[in-house]
């Protein structure tokens, strides 16, 4: 069965798109910060009859990046890897004006450093995979300047320039950078508490994900309310 490593799979997008990969017998790496919820997420979708091995750690890690990749290579490989672990810089926002260097620095070495360690930790099985795929979650906020999204969007920009550059380094692998558009998170509520207007939730932009491992189009930058559009 495929292998998938999957960050910040306890909650929000990375537990949705952690059971919809589950449900078509992948086997899965999970990795978050918080040992109980990520253990009751692997709870829940082991049930599938895939094997899950749960990670607690912070993707900031070294060594903490090693181990998810030898827990692949012990399960047969990576064939996906799921840059999903997210850190805002500022909870709640705030403008630059007000941003601490220190935030953004975690901003930058969660959002951008960590997801290139661990490319680098995953690349020579990536490589020998038969279908190898990266999928780095991107935001809106990468493209558009949002105020107070100041240091969460830089870092996320970074990282979608850094997905097309190891497309073009990568031929043989799809790199997709994936912007899931607005969702009911916990990372958003965080970031913006005082805005309680209605959102998907995170199991909705699922299928978008979903539709980029069945059909494997051109490595690029996509956005899911497209990918779900033209699905229709």
């Amino acid at each position: 069965m495929p292998v998938a490593i999957i960050t910040g799979a306890s909650k929000g997008l990375g537990a949705a798109l952690t059971r919809a990969l589950a449900e078509r017998g992948w086997d899965l790496v999970l990795d978050a910060r918080g040992p109980v919820p990520l253990a009751e997420t692997a709870g829940l979708v082991s049930a599938h009859g895939t094997r899950v091995t749960a990670l607690p750690g912070d993707v900031t890690d070294a060594g903490h990046r090693a181990e998810l990749v030898a827990a692949a290579w012990r399960l047969g490989g990576v064939d996906l890897l799921v840059h999903n672990a997210s850190a805002l810089g500022a909870e709640p926002l705030v403008p630059l004006e007000e941003l601490p260097l220190e935030g953004l620095r975690r901003a930058l070495e969660v959002n951008l450093v960590a997801a290139l360690g661990l490319v680098q930790e995953a690349l020579p099985l990536l490589r020998a995979a038969p279908a190898g795929a990266v999928l780095v979650v991107s935001s809106d906020a990468a493209a558009e300047a949002y105020p107070a999204w100041g240091g969460y969007g830089a870092s996320k920009a970074a990282l979608d320039q850094l997905a097309a550059v190891l497309a073009v380094e990568e031929p043989g692998l799809r790199v997709w950078a994936v912007d899931p558009g607005d969702m009911a998170t916990e990372l958003y509520a965080a970031a913006v508490p005082d805005d309680d207007a209605p959102r998907p939730e995170p199991a909705g932009v699922v299928p978008a994900f979903l539709r980029l491992l069945d059909e494997r189009p051109a490595s690029g930058r996509y956005g899911a309310p497209a990918l779900l559009e033209e699905r229709r």
